[in-house]
């Protein structure tokens, strides 16, 4: 023990919110830019249940909005979403 506090904090933030950072990392900030579950998948390599339990736990909460789209569902970081990962990273 060197008698400094520790760099850094002891907290541990949870999985689905880790999960909206990466889809904002990813850029699906708009209904533009709004991906799939199996694009999310690609990019994420995370399989597609762990992906739409994410998913839903975001929605809920109001960080995620879903689009319809050529018979897909295609997913965004809505406006909360994006104030939240910002929340994160300060």
């Amino acid at each position: 023990m060197s008698g400094y506090p520790p760099v850094a904090p002891s907290y541990k933030v949870p999985e689905e919110f880790l999960f909206l950072c990466m889809l904002h990392n990813i850029g699906a900030v708009n209904t533009t830019r709004a991906i799939t579950i199996e694009e999310i998948s690609k990019w994420t390599e995370r399989e597609t249940s762990e992906i739409q339990y994410n998913l839903s736990k975001l929605q809920e909460l109001g960080y995620v909005l879903t689009i319809q789209e050529s018979r897909a569902d295609r997913f965004h970081v809505s406006p909360s979403g994006i104030r939240k990962v910002l929340t994160l990273y300060s």
